[in-house]
């Protein structure tokens, strides 16, 4: 790979550096202080972009269909739920049968309408989709609110010094009960890498409208953080700061996947029963041979760099798929069974098509052909739905080499950019294979 291009696909996993941001979603000036209470612009000193709802044109495997979030998303979430620019999108099935019976779409730092008092900034906020036609994108049918138009911010945290933002990194739900492990953010540090002060579990009762925090799953990163009644930190803990939930098929466990912060580490793998979640002392780790309750002793399944993941069955593929970004761009592995081994990557969207690309989440009901995903782009800072062919994607576990780039190959190209109307089609989302 040329130097060029190493420095284009580097930007998949290395957002730009605070001093070089020039604004906000909402024209803020960019700062690395951070700040829970202040707005965008402080508390992601990196974003450059604003949300002008620009869909690239992609030729090959994988097209973008719509926008969920943002400006040109035909979710309308400005006006619906005063959601102008959010992130990550993970999203999970609710468990719940009938009419209630949704996937659960976790999105991280969002700002609202902009001009309104700190850009109406909430660390989280979440969606509800009943939409089983996955072909044309997916329509969201409520949020919870703390007033009218308006998605709240569902966990506030603990609320300590130092605790910038809490943001959702992995979701599941079991009898019922939705669970989502979330990261308190102390400080944003150079470009891919962030320090935490914890990770914890907050769980729901009512299909995600009200949350509740439990310090007993806290897995503390840094010391003398505040919190009463959470257990000690463990050596181990750094390597759990983010997840990845995948529920078994028919053993009763639920698997999570673990890294550190940022987006350089190993992937690293427990299980629990899931009427255990939120007991640390039943987590076993997988240690490379077997399953241990030392967490020190758990071995990577997913080599470094692995950034925000996302692992689920797939029927059509008669595999596990792993999904995340890496320095080519949007990755996947694919295994028969949690632990691996893990086939090598085979990229599918890739990062010198798309080269702020981040964050992709494979929506739980897509288990055929055409696999269904979101992703981010920190120029727009908006939610992408995308579209993955999967055919010819087949993998043996033991095929531990990484497949070429297929911008590299010819097999993939990015031809354009459509803007929603009313946009100028010069703006910060443009990018050279535009013009």
């Amino acid at each position: 790979m040329s130097a060029a291009a190493v420095t284009v696909s580097l930007s998949v996993v290395m957002a730009p550096p605070a001093a070089a941001a020039n604004g906000g979603p909402c024209g803020q000036g960019g700062s690395s202080s951070g700040s829970a209470t202040g707005s965008l612009g402080k508390a992601l000193p990196w974003i450059t972009g604003s949300p002008d709802g620009a869909l690239p044109q992609l030729t090959g495997r994988t097209k973008a269909i719509e926008m969920v979030t943002g400006p040109g998303s035909p979710n309308d979430t400005i006006n619906r739920f005063n959601v102008s620019g959010t992130d990550l999108g993970i999203m999970w099935d609710n468990g719940l049968a009938g009419a209630d019976h949704d996937t659960l779409v976790a999105f991280g730092d969002t700002v609202g309408k902009c001009g309104s008092e700190g850009d109406d900034w909430r660390s989280n906020v979440l969606f509800r989709s009943a939409d089983t036609n996955l072909a044309d994108g997916m329509r969201i049918d409520s949020s919870p609110l703390d007033a009218p138009n308006h998605s709240k911010e569902i966990i506030p945290g603990f609320a300590i010094p130092g605790e910038f933002t809490t943001i959702p990194t992995g979701a599941v739900a079991y009898n019922g009960v939705q669970y989502i492990r979330f990261m308190s953010v102390r400080s944003w540090d150079t470009p891919g890498n962030w320090t935490t002060n914890y990770s914890a579990i907050a769980y729901s009762t009512d299909n995600g409208e009200n949350w509740s925090l439990d310090p007993a799953t806290v897995r503390a990163n840094t010391e003398g953080i505040g919190i009463e009644d959470i257990p000690a930190i463990a050596p181990g803990n750094k390597n759990w700061q983010q997840s990845a939930f995948l529920t078994g098929r028919g053993d009763g466990y639920i698997y999570e996947y673990g890294t550190p912060s940022g987006r350089f580490g190993d992937a690293l793998l427990a299980r629990v029963h899931g009427d255990q979640l939120r007991n640390l002392t039943a987590y076993e780790y997988w240690d490379g041979t077997g399953w241990t309750a030392d967490a020190e002793a758990a071995k990577a399944v997913m080599p470094a760099p692995v950034s925000e993941l996302s692992v689920q069955w797939n029927d059509y593929l008669g595999k596990y798929v792993a999904m995340y970004t890496d320095l080519d761009g949007l990755v996947i592995r694919q295994a028969d069974n949690p632990q691996g081994p893990w086939s090598g990557t085979q990229t599918i969207i890739s990062g010198l098509l798309l080269p702020s690309v981040y964050g992709g989440f494979m929506h739980p009901w897509a288990s055929g052909r055409y696999l269904e995903s979101v992703v981010t782009t920190w120029d727009r800072y908006n939610v992408i739905y995308m579209r993955t062919d999967l055919q010819g994607l087949q993998m043996a576990a033991t095929d531990q080499v990484d497949r070429p780039d297929p911008a590299t190959t010819g097999e993939a190209q990015r031809i354009g950019t459509e803007y929603p109307a009313g946009v100028p089609e010069e703006t910060p989302a443009e990018t050279p294979a535009d013009k």
